[in-house]
C-alpha cells in the first residue's frame, strides 16, 4: 500500500475527530456512571456486639478487646526485649563472639532472617546471606522455630541450622 499525502491527512483528520468526540463526551457527559442492572434491595439487620463476635469467631477470626490487645502488645514488646538481652558476648582469644537466639515465625522470609542475623552481629551482610540462600534454592525451606546461632559459625552452619 502506498502512502500519499492525502491519505495521511485523512488519517490525521480521523484521529482528530475521534479525539475531539471522546473529549466532548468526557467533558460534557454525565459525571457519574449509572448502572443498567436492576439493583436488589438487601434488608440489613443490625447485629448485637455478642452476635458479631460469635459470627466472626465461627469464621476463624480472633477478637480482642482493646485492653487484651494492649496486654498482648506489651507482652510481645517484653519478649523482644528479652531477645536483645539473650544476645551474649563472649571473649575468647581477644575475638568477640556474638550469640543470639533467633526466633523464626511463619511468614518470615530469608531476607528477614538475614537482616535479623545482621542486626545481631552474627553475619556482616544480610543481603549476601539472602543471596547465598537463594543461590542454593533454599528460600522456601525456612523452618519456623527458635535457633541459637553465633558469629563464629560459618554460613553453611547457619543455613543448615535454620533451613531444612
Amino acid at each position: 500500500m502506498r502512502v500519499t499525502p492525502n491519505s495521511l491527512r485523512s488519517f490525521a483528520a480521523g484521529l482528530l475527530i475521534a479525539t475531539t468526540s471522546i473529549g466532548a463526551v468526557y467533558m460534557f457527559g454525565p459525571s457519574e456512571a449509572k448502572s443498567t442492572e436492576k439493583v436488589e434491595t438487601v434488608k440489613t439487620e443490625k447485629l448485637s456486639e455478642e452476635e458479631m463476635v460469635k459470627q466472626l469467631t465461627s469464621n476463624g477470626f480472633v477478637i480482642h478487646t482493646e485492653a487484651e490487645w494492649n496486654k498482648q502488645l506489651s507482652a510481645m514488646t517484653e519478649k523482644q526485649e528479652e531477645k536483645v538481652e539473650d544476645k551474649k558476648e563472649e571473649k575468647t582469644d581477644d575475638k568477640v563472639v556474638y550469640k543470639a537466639i533467633l526466633t523464626v515465625s511463619t511468614g518470615m522470609t530469608s531476607i528477614d532472617v538475614g537482616n535479623a542475623l545482621e542486626n545481631a552481629n552474627i553475619i556482616k551482610d544480610g543481603l549476601d546471606f539472602y543471596k547465598e540462600v537463594e543461590k542454593r534454592g533454599l528460600e522456601n525451606d525456612l523452618r519456623p522455630g527458635t535457633f541459637e546461632v553465633e558469629s563464629g559459625m560459618t554460613t553453611d552452619e547457619i543455613i543448615s541450622t535454620i533451613f531444612q
